[in-house]
């Protein structure tokens, strides 16, 4: 055996300081949005050095990152066998969080950001969330780190749908992903492109949560009915002359 000791890895990394560098950065987004969000003053408030805080997020926008994952969370989805509720409880889940995002540094309390949005409809703005997505696309670290956050979520959500398909009578021909993303988008593009608040109630519209087809019952034995005008009963072609009598003949 050799005498050499184990090299040190260095000082283990302290969780209250995380926090407190953390909820000073959400105090100042909540106040200012994101362009009020400052380091030194983080650190600061933190009582940390600025050392100590870029050792753990080297950008304001990994910081921000850091603390719009705090704030957002996992958005579960339920399984309580009514897959129609459940995607609801899910896409509502989701809006509200992410109309919190949203409404950080607005005049208005996050508490109060809902029904504030409500009574002012002309102070329209994706705000934080912008700069959040803003920020995924400059750095390949953060748009990797928030696409695997997402791929997480849809991977829960798209599991739930395959027990639907199994249990629930959910057609197989669903594409599971495609079905989650037609869910989540318009809430997505509402926030970012129009700038309007979501909510639970916006979420809950059924162009949102469309309850799935219930399977085709086979048709009675004497077979459907078909409409003589239907156009399936339209021949392909126009019938060519034929060698029988003709049935109308021009006046004389």
């Amino acid at each position: 055996m050799t005498q050499r000791t184990t090299a040190r890895r260095g000082r283990p990394r302290d969780d209250a300081a995380d926090q407190r560098i953390l909820d000073a950065a959400w105090d100042l987004l909540h106040a200012a949005g994101y362009a009020g969000l400052s380091v030194d003053e983080v650190a600061e408030r933190a009582g940390v050095a600025k050392t100590t805080l870029y050792r753990r997020w080297p950008t304001k926008d990994h910081l921000a990152i850091a603390v719009a994952a705090r704030m957002l969370g996992e958005v579960p989805i339920p399984d309580t066998g009514d897959l129609q509720a459940d995607l609801t409880e899910f896409a509502s889940a989701l809006a509200e969080q992410l109309n919190r995002v949203r409404a950080a540094g607005t005049p208005h309390s996050a508490d109060q950001a809902d029904q504030a949005d409500q009574a002012d409809q002309a102070d329209r703005s994706a705000g934080l969330v912008a700069e959040l997505a803003a920020a995924a696309a400059r750095h390949r670290d953060i748009g990797e780190l928030v696409r695997a956050g997402f791929a997480v979520r849809h991977a829960l959500a798209q599991a739930r749908l395959q027990r639907a398909r199994e249990r629930e009578g959910l057609r197989p021909g669903i594409d599971p992903e495609l079905l989650i993303e037609q869910l989540v988008g318009p809430i997505y593009y509402r926030v970012l492109i129009t700038g309007a608040p979501v909510d639970r109630g916006y979420a809950a519209r059924p162009p949102l949560t469309p309850r799935p087809r219930a399977p085709r019952r086979r048709a009675a034995a004497a077979g459907p009915r078909r409409s003589p005008r239907s156009w399936s009963s339209w021949p392909a072609t126009p019938p060519g002359p034929t060698s029988g009598p003709t049935r109308c003949r021009p006046r004389s």
